[in-house]
C-alpha cells in the first residue's frame, strides 16, 4: 500500500495519525498516534506527543497562556544574544541567487517565487530545551534531523469544512505604524493577493463553496530579537461527506504549500530546485495531526536542522527590493524561546 492509500485507509477507519511530508514528497512519514515513535515529538495547538494516550483534539481556552507542554511558568534565563548567533551568507552571494529569480520572472516562467537560503548558526541551547520552551503555534521535532517552530497553518479540517491561512508579508513590528506600512506596501499587497488567489484555486480542487473569509489580517510574532509583524488571510470551503476516506488524496492535491513555493506552482517548484541547488527536504514541507474526524497541519518553516543550519526565505516578485529581501531572510532566523 502506498503512502496516500495508507492515509486514506486510516481516514476511512477514523484512526488518528500523525504525518510528515517533505517539500519534494520523496520521504513522507506517518504513524498511528498510539504508535508515534519517541524520536518524533510534536506540539500542535490542540494536541501534543506528550499526551499520546489522548487521541482527541482537546479544546483549550481562547487566549490561554498555558502552552501544550505545560511549561507556562517556565523561563529560559538567557538573553537574546545567547540563544542564536547567525552567520548569514554574504549579500553578494544572496544577490546571485536573487538575480536568477528576477531573470525567471522576466522570462515569464514565474510571477512569484519563494527563495530560501541556509544560514549557519551557533546556539547555546540543546534541541530538547528548544522543544520544551518554544512559544509557537506548532513545534515539530524529528530527532537527529530538525526542529521547526512554525507559526503558519497549512490546512485545518473541522466540522466538514477545510480552511487555509496563507502567511505572506513581514515587517519589523517595532517600526512606527508597522501594521499600516505593511498594509499599504504595494509589493506586499501584490504578493499576498497572488498567494490568496493560488490557494483559493487549490482548495477548489478538493472542496466546494470556497471563499475568502478574512483578507489580510495582521498578527505579531515574538522572537528573541524582537517582534515580527505578519499578514495572513483565511480561506474556507466545504468538503464532501466522505472526506475522511480521501484524507491522503486531499493533502497531496494541495502540495506543495503555495505560500512557500510560488505561482504557477509546478514551474516555480522546478525553478526552486534549479536555483536553490539542493532538495529542501522537510523544510517547507508539512506536518499534521488527524484525530479521526478533524485535522490540523502546519507548513514547516522557522526550521533549524540538526546540523545547525537554519533555513529561511521570502517571496520574490517584480516589485521586490533585493536588500530588503536579504534582510527579511535574516530576520526570519530565530527561535521563539524567551
Amino acid at each position: 500500500m502506498d503512502f496516500v492509500e495508507q492515509l486514506n485507509q486510516w481516514g476511512h477507519e477514523k484512526k488518528p495519525f500523525i504525518f510528515l511530508i517533505d517539500f519534494e514528497q520523496k520521504k513522507p512519514l506517518a504513524w498511528p498516534v498510539d504508535d508515534c515513535p519517541d524520536h518524533f515529538q510534536f506540539k500542535f495547538t490542540k494536541a501534543s506527543s506528550l499526551k499520546k494516550s489522548d487521541t482527541t483534539l482537546t479544546e483549550t481556552d481562547q487566549g490561554s497562556e498555558i502552552d501544550n507542554a505545560g511549561f507556562a511558568n517556565s523561563k529560559v534565563n538567557l538573553n537574546s544574544e545567547d540563544l542564536l548567533i547567525k552567520h548569514p551568507i554574504a549579500l553578494a552571494d544572496y544577490e546571485h541567487k536573487y538575480n536568477q529569480v528576477i531573470e525567471a520572472l522576466y522570462k515569464g516562467d514565474s510571477f512569484l517565487m519563494n527563495l530560501t537560503i541556509p544560514t549557519p548558526v551557533q546556539n547555546k541551547l540543546d534541541f530538547q530545551t528548544f522543544f520544551d520552551h518554544a512559544k509557537s503555534k506548532y513545534v515539530i521535532w524529528l530527532k537527529e534531523q530538525f526542529i521547526a517552530f512554525s507559526p503558519e497553518t497549512f490546512i485545518q479540517i473541522k466540522n466538514g469544512k477545510i480552511a487555509t491561512f496563507p502567511m505572506k508579508g513581514t515587517i519589523d513590528a517595532s517600526l512606527p505604524n508597522a501594521k499600516e506600512l505593511l498594509l499599504n506596501d504595494p509589493k506586499e499587497y501584490a504578493e499576498h493577493a497572488t498567494i490568496v488567489d493560488l490557494l483559493r484555486n487549490d482548495l477548489s480542487r478538493v472542496a466546494c463553496k470556497v471563499r475568502v473569509t478574512n483578507f489580510r489580517y495582521y498578527e505579531e510574532i515574538p522572537t528573541q530579537n524582537g517582534v515580527i509583524g505578519q499578514m495572513s488571510s483565511a480561506i474556507e470551503g466545504e468538503l464532501p461527506a466522505d472526506y475522511a476516506s480521501k484524507i491522503g488524496s486531499i493533502l497531496y492535491d494541495l502540495l506543495p504549500a503555495g505560500s512557500v513555493s510560488g505561482a504557477p506552482k509546478k514551474k516555480t517548484a522546478e525553478l526552486i530546485a534549479s536555483i536553490e541547488g539542493t532538495d529542501r527536504g522537510y523544510y517547507t514541507g508539512i506536518a499534521g495531526y488527524f484525530d479521526g474526524v478533524d485535522l490540523d497541519s502546519c507548513v514547516l518553516i522557522r526550521y533549524l536542522g540538526a546540523d545547525n543550519i537554519y533555513h529561511s526565505g521570502g517571496g520574490i516578485t517584480f516589485q521586490s527590493d533585493m536588500a530588503s529581501e536579504y534582510q527579511e531572510m535574516i530576520n526570519k532566523v530565530y527561535v521563539p524561546v524567551f
